[in-house]
Formats: C-alpha cells, sequence, structure tokens
C-alpha cells in the first residue's frame, strides 16, 4: 500500500491531486521507546523546497519532526504539546524545531502543499490551523471546499487554494522529503522524532519529551 502511495504521490499531476481530494485519508501511528541514532549531518540536509523551522539555528538541541497533516497523533502534538515545548524550549533559544513533511494521503500532501504555499511567516500557523480544523476537511466528503472554508481566515480563496494544488514543484519538493526519510532514515509511521539524531517513533507528552531534551542541555 504504501507503494502505491508512493507511485501516486511521485506521478500525480497537478490536477489529478485536486481530483483525488475526495478520497479517503490514511495515518499510520507506532510507538517505540528504543531510540535509534541517525547521523546529524545527514538528517540535516534540508530538501528543495528548504526547511521549515522555529528556534535560532546555534541551538543546542536540535528536534526534527515528520508529520503527516491527516495523522490525529500529529495534530494532538501539535495542538497540546508542541505549545509547551515552544514556550519553554523554542522561544527561549533552547531548541531549533524543524517540520517535515510526510504525508500518508493525497489530502496530507495538499494541506502541507498550502501551507508551503502560504509563505515562511504563515507556514506554521496555517499548518496549525489545519490541525485544529484537522476533522472538518480529513474525512469530509468534499476535502476541497472543507479546506478552502478552513483556509479562508488565513486568506486564501478557491482560486489560490486550486493554484497551490496545482503546483507540481511544491508538490515534488514534499514528496523528495517523504521518500528520503523512508529511504535515509527509515521512517514509516507519524509522528517520528529526531532528538540531536536520536530517533523516536509515536506522538509523546510535555513530559516524556522534557525527559529526553533537559539532559542535552546540560552536556
Amino acid at each position: 500500500m504504501r507503494s502505491t502511495r508512493r507511485q501516486f504521490l511521485v506521478a500525480a499531476s497537478t490536477v489529478a491531486l485536486v481530483a483525488v481530494l475526495a478520497g479517503g485519508g490514511l495515518e499510520l501511528f507506532h510507538h517505540d521507546a528504543n531510540a535509534q541514532s541517525i547521523a546529524q549531518a545527514e538528517l540535516m540536509q534540508a530538501g528543495p523546497l528548504g526547511e521549515e523551522a522555529l528556534g535560532p539555528d546555534n541551538a543546542p538541541v536540535t528536534i526534527i519532526e515528520y508529520a503527516s497533516m491527516t495523522c490525529p497523533h500529529c495534530a494532538h502534538f501539535a495542538l497540546t504539546t508542541f505549545p509547551e515545548i515552544k514556550e519553554k524550549y523554542v522561544d527561549t533559544g533552547k531548541v531549533r524545531f524543524i517540520l517535515r513533511e510526510f504525508p500518508f494521503d493525497p489530502r496530507a500532501a495538499g494541506a502541507f502543499m498550502l501551507a508551503r504555499c502560504a509563505g515562511k511567516d504563515k507556514f506554521f500557523p496555517v499548518v496549525d490551523l489545519l490541525f485544529r480544523t484537522q476533522e472538518s476537511w480529513a474525512g469530509s466528503n468534499d476535502p476541497l471546499h472543507a479546506l478552502v472554508a478552513s483556509l479562508k481566515q488565513a486568506g486564501f480563496t478557491e482560486d489560490s487554494v486550486k493554484e497551490c494544488l496545482a503546483n507540481q514543484k511544491v508538490l515534488d519538493g514534499i514528496e523528495w522529503v517523504r521518500k528520503r526519510a523512508t529511504d535515509k532514515f527509515q521512517v514509516d509511521s507519524t509522528p517520528t522524532f529526531f532528538i540531536n539524531g536520536q530517533k523516536y517513533n509515536g506522538a509523546m507528552s510535555f513530559d516524556e519529551m522534557a525527559k529526553l531534551i533537559d539532559p542535552l542541555l546540560k552536556t
């Protein structure tokens, strides 16, 4: 099934992406307490579209999250855990947080495209908005118009949504990130986190994540 999704995302024309938004979403969740180490230099290579990150470049801790926009566990992390992580660690310069796209289905790919099209200063607010309204569009019989309704408050119109979803360069850039995560780092579920190169599968609470971050700040 993953192979089919991969072939779709690679080959999808921009018109097909808009049309297939009527299809169903799919996400995987797997929690693995055993960390795996990944070479940091390899992991830090940005994709063709550049990184979407919060926090200083020289922060002592770097967290990379691979997420899917239709994943409810990713939404839960974004809306309940990440605000505390941001306040305590990112805003204080202790953590650089990078969000990378790992869409498991066309709806997730389309949602990430729209966040990219919003621009650098609006990427995270649009991601937050789409996670907050996930139930309304991810399971909708008419996801295109549900996305339009959600994104009106971010300045999108139906025409600008369609124009964004017709941007093959953006889709290809997102697929590059997803494919590299699969091939190089064995990412196969969402959310997947890398904390200073250590891999953790599955959503974590603030306390669980703090226990991983704090020791890295003391070294």
